[in-house]
């Protein structure tokens, strides 16, 4: 079908990026969480943005799974601190353990109980149909990634905070959720408020011409 947008004027794009620059340089993972309730609809919304991502063959290869149910969210702090516990006492190893250390991070996932929803995000490693056949899926973590970072952009932008988080191993979160064999979760995303108290790393970001080569 055709498609032939409204071309955008110079200068208001150029508005609109420094203002979405602007805004998205704001943005911080949020690991203390305030209990308050979040407006329902702002976290649809950013889910049906995610779902916009281009993906491999247009096969969509994901599934969002929102988890309000505060019984929920227990077993699934519960499993992913046990899993925790055992990454955190060696099976990262040194490296990946010194490279976490100034985040202050360690096995205690409070975001997974304190923040008043979760969205665990699957990926469906290939299309399982309803009398058990399959077919493929490609390019499924490229295309499964780009629609976690417009989800979270969509969250920021929408005035919430978010958190990505990616508990090793994590196949508890399938048989917690009750997802299907073909689903294989990719992340665990906590939404809600900043805490009161809450403090974030001092971190600084790489310059855009530390990122950027023009050729």
């Amino acid at each position: 079908m055709p498609y032939r947008p409204a071309r955008m004027p110079a200068d208001q794009s150029l508005r609109t990026a420094a203002e979405l620059r602007a805004r998205m340089d704001e943005r911080r993972t949020v690991r203390m969480f305030s209990s308050d309730p979040v407006p329902t609809q702002a976290v649809l919304d950013a889910i049906a943005v995610a779902s916009t991502a281009p993906s491999g063959a247009h096969q969509q290869p994901w599934t969002f799974v929102r988890v309000v149910d505060p019984a929920v969210r227990k077993a699934i702090r519960d499993a992913a601190e046990e899993e925790e516990r055992i990454s955190y006492g060696g099976r990262l190893g040194d490296e990946w353990l010194g490279a976490l250390r100034p985040l202050g991070t360690d096995d205690v996932k409070p975001h997974l109980t304190d923040a008043p929803e979760l969205v665990v995000v699957f990926q469906q490693r290939y299309y399982l149909e309803s009398d058990g056949t399959s077919r493929k899926h490609y390019y499924v973590d490229e295309s499964v990634g780009i629609a976690v970072g417009m989800l979270l952009t969509a969250l920021h932008l929408s005035g919430l905070a978010a958190l990505t988080h990616t508990p090793s191993p994590m196949r508890f979160l399938g048989e917690v959720l009750n997802r299907p064999r073909n689903e294989k979760a990719f992340a665990v995303i906590p939404i809600g408020y900043p805490a009161d108290d809450c403090v974030v790393p001092n971190l600084v970001r790489k310059s855009l011409d530390q990122v950027l080569v023009t050729v």
